[in-house]
């Protein structure tokens, strides 16, 4: 496959190294300013400056969210935080409003901008009229298909990049323009705050019958249910590479560093070809997700069978490796296991190699049953030579 980037999300310190180190190219995430996330899923100043830091000295680069829809306020501070962007070295802005594109020009020229989905960008004229306004790159609506896709990309100069999403979550709104949070709760997902309420359990009960909950039945319309897929796209990389696609994003500002690391490690693999397709689809069955799709890059959604969509995984994160010497790592808890139990290790460019576990010692020595103390640290044997940042898992099997 030919030379393509691929986008990692980032909402801590600790995911963005797990996304540095388990293969993306460049990470998105969010300051404290404009970032269509919960606080929690983001950087304080000072913490950005250093994750833009860290992440050139890899040879990485660092894209800042500044996509909730903006009002007077958010623009006429927004210069202000462009000039910082600027100086922290932050290598683009992503932007989902025309005033925010035109303020971070205006204050930092010299700071690249990239256009969010949440603009809903589907069609050339409008790939165009960014471009014109100073917008390097497009985050193409996720609604658009292979064959939209490479029209649009024939009629674009060829400077304009284009990024389209492969994986992850999808908001069941246009270009995740959802207004179901701000109504029940409110809490806008506008402007970073979305509690995924099309994700909640929902029934359909006559009013004059409560208590009474009817099935919700599917006719050659579809479906009138809430929930969506998820986006899995492994397959698919080589097609939308062909039809002009330069950045392979993985949606997931909100998940937790063992699901980035896992699901960038089965997509740099499928990139260069280091591991057989159907190893890669076990990766991704083992983090948390719901029904995988192919979105609507092959044309309009085939029906979704609600009945069968809660969220699953086959593996479970038990613990990441702090330290590794000859025969035997250092393991931070993160749930429980026990001596003799079987688990995975997963390395950047390999999918889960298992090993039983023969030896099991606290930090200072003392042998054990079980590693029960939650972010406890415990000796172990490994058979295979592991690094720090390497993670442990167990098949739902075991």
């Amino acid at each position: 496959m030919k030379q393509v980037e691929l986008l990692s999300p980032a909402r801590s310190a600790e995911g963005l190294e797990a996304a540095l180190r388990f293969g993306a190219d460049a990470v998105y995430l969010g300051g404290p300013f404009l970032q269509l996330r919960a606080a929690s899923a983001g950087f304080d100043r000072e913490g950005l400056c250093a994750a833009v830091a860290h992440a050139h000295a890899r040879g990485k680069k660092v894209y800042v969210t500044v996509n909730a829809f903006a009002g007077d306020e958010d623009i006429l501070a927004l210069g202000d935080y462009a000039r910082f962007l600027a100086d922290a070295g932050a290598d683009a802005a992503i932007v989902s409003d025309l005033g925010a594109l035109l303020a971070i020009k205006e204050a930092a020229p010299t700071l690249a901008v990239h256009i969010s989905t949440q603009a809903n960008c589907c069609n050339f004229r409008a790939a165009r009229a960014y471009y014109d306004m100073g917008a390097s790159r497009i985050v193409l609506a996720r609604e658009l298909s292979l064959e939209q896709i490479a029209a649009l990309r024939g009629r674009t100069p060829p400077a304009l990049e284009l990024e389209a999403f492969v994986h992850g979550a999808m908001c069941m709104a246009y270009s995740g323009r959802c207004m179901i949070s701000a109504y029940l709760n409110g809490r806008s997902a506008n402007a970073g705050a979305c509690t995924q309420p099309c994700r909640w359990q929902y029934a359909l009960v006559e009013a004059k019958r409560p208590g009474e909950y009817f099935p919700v039945e599917e006719d050659g319309g579809g479906m009138a249910i809430l929930s969506s897929q998820d986006m899995n796209c492994i397959a698919l990389l080589a097609r939308l590479r062909e039809a002009g696609v330069t950045s392979f994003k993985i949606e997931g500002r909100m998940k937790s560093p063992y699901y980035v690391a896992t699901v960038t490690n089965a997509y740099r693999m499928a990139i260069e070809g280091s591991a057989d397709m159907d190893a890669l689809h076990q990766e991704l069955e083992s983090v948390s997700h719901r029904p995988y799709a192919t979105g609507f890059y092959l044309g309009p959604m085939q029906h979704f069978d609600a009945a069968n969509g809660a969220y699953h995984q086959s593996s479970v994160f038990v613990g990441k490796v702090l330290a590794a010497q000859p025969g035997r790592i250092l393991v931070e808890q993160r749930n429980a296991f026990r001596l003799g139990e079987t688990l995975e290790a997963l390395s950047p460019g390999y999918t889960g190699r298992a090993f039983a576990i023969k030896s099991l010692q606290k930090e200072t020595g003392e042998p054990l049953e079980a590693a029960l103390l939650p972010q406890g640290r415990y000796w172990l044997d490994c058979p295979f030579q592991l690094e720090q940042g390497d993670i442990l898992r167990r098949r739902a099997s075991e």
